[in-house]
């Protein structure tokens, strides 16, 4: 089977990270494909912001916990030590889509260089508060951006889980 077929048909969420942390390269090649992720009218209106500064690492793990509503103790990135944020330009009406579109590219290089990752939601709630524009600010980044979502990226902690069976009636062909 062709290997980017077979990477498509293989990634699986990863809900158990070792602590070491990536090596900046291979977070750079994945940020990279998130780049070319396909967008509305090549507007191309997706930031990324990289984590890997343990300490606010640690602040959005416990921020999307109170928003998801879990106990303090739970880690909603399950110990992944990088965190990719992508958010879309609220100017853009294609933006949610664009926005997916850099999260799938940005797991499925993640699975293609051998790693780990999954995507968390709540990313639009976190990017609401004044703490997170105000982080938005500081790096420079202007506009109205919405949280699409965040790409927990590390080592897998243990196999991967199997694929679930696919659901059947979910194709339907219109042949000439």
């Amino acid at each position: 089977m062709n290997e980017v077929l077979n990477n498509l048909k293989t990634r699986r969420s990863i809900r158990k990270f070792k602590p070491d942390m990536l090596p900046k390269a291979d977070l750079e090649q994945i940020v990279e494909a998130g780049l070319y992720a396909a967008s509305g009218r090549g507007k191309q209106a997706v930031v990324t912001i990289a984590v890997t500064d343990k300490a606010l690492r640690d602040r959005i793990a416990a921020d999307n916990c109170r928003i998801g509503g879990w106990p303090e103790s739970f880690d909603p990135f399950y110990g992944a030590p990088a965190i990719l944020i992508v958010l879309a330009d609220k100017s853009c009406p294609t933006g949610i889509y664009d926005g997916s579109l850099v999260m799938g590219n940005l797991m499925q290089a993640a699975h293609a260089l051998g790693l780990g990752s999954i995507w968390i939601h709540r990313a639009k709630e976190e990017f609401e508060t004044d703490f997170y524009r105000k982080l938005l600010a500081d790096l420079g980044v202007e506009g109205e951006w919405e949280g699409i979502g965040h790409c927990a990226l590390g080592y897998a902690d243990g196999d991967a889980p199997a694929a679930a069976p696919r659901k059947d009636g979910r194709v339907f062909w219109i042949e000439g």
